[in-house]
């Protein structure tokens, strides 16, 4: 039975065992990021029970998230600018390390703090009507919600400087080619995707989607030596789970394996 979560005033999210959904409804601004909204989103995280292992998170009204809400936007200092910069940082931190995957279902406008918010979760899947774009550089400020380190990865550092000096748009397919997004399905099929893929991974071994995502990008940032050693750990400590083996006893018995 679906239980669904208190509703906030720019989130709804729901939880169906190990999968729980978020969906964005701030639909009368695209879905732009609000500090409210930021708040909103980390509340939602921090409150997960620990049965949940896998989030779908979403856009209502067409849009997964425009970015920040210029409207919105008030003068800081350099140090109140830093502060806010790093609030960004650390929510966005829970989504990619906090524990559950992330697999988000994208549409329309996925737009500079939205594209922020894309590129820290782990499984992204687009529509035809998605756009992804980093503004920041066209209307004078600079990305500070983490796109230097998590879209700078994914599309390397220059592309990523013709994209924020011409404002330049990627749609789906070309969101797929660079790594933007791991799928690119029909209109109306990326929730449903989502919802498929949430289930399936629900259902790998708790431990070893945790190292997946916590090794794996941590890796990535570490010299092959380091990186070497650290897998060695990973395997090990993975290893010596009860799911693990579980899983070899399932393959050597020719059946699907039952983890925790």
């Amino acid at each position: 039975m679906r239980d669904e979560m208190t509703k906030g005033f720019y989130t709804e999210g729901r939880i169906d065992g190990p999968v729980a959904e978020l969906a964005l409804i701030r639909e009368d601004k695209r879905n732009a990021m609000s500090d409210g909204l930021l708040a909103e989103i980390e509340a939602f995280y921090a409150g997960l029970p620990k049965t949940v292992r896998v989030v779908v998170l979403h856009g209502t009204g067409g849009h997964y998230c425009s970015g920040l809400d210029l409207a919105e936007h008030v003068a800081r200092s350099a140090e109140e600018g830093v502060y806010h910069s790093r609030n960004w940082h650390r929510v966005l931190d829970m989504i990619q390390f906090g524990g559950p995957v992330t697999v988000s279902a994208m549409t329309g406008a996925v737009i500079g703090g939205g594209l922020e918010l894309a590129t820290a979760t782990h499984v992204r899947i687009a529509e035809p009507s998605v756009v992804f774009q980093l503004p920041e550089g066209r209307r004078g400020i600079f990305v500070g919600g983490g796109a230097t380190v998590r879209v700078g990865r994914i599309l390397g550092p220059d592309r990523m400087v013709e994209m924020m000096l011409t404002g330049r748009k990627y749609g789906a397919e070309e969101g797929l080619r660079l790594g933007l997004a791991h799928y690119s399905v029909g209109e109306g099929e990326a929730l449903p995707l989502a919802r498929k893929l949430a289930a399936t991974i629900a259902e790998n071994a708790p431990m070893s989607n945790y190292f997946m995502i916590q090794a794996l990008t941590r890796i990535g940032d570490m010299s092959r030596a380091d990186g070497l050693f650290t897998e060695s750990l990973a395997a090990a400590l993975v290893q010596t789970t009860p799911d693990a083996e579980e899983g070899l006893k399932a393959f050597l018995e020719k059946r699907q394996p039952k983890f925790r």
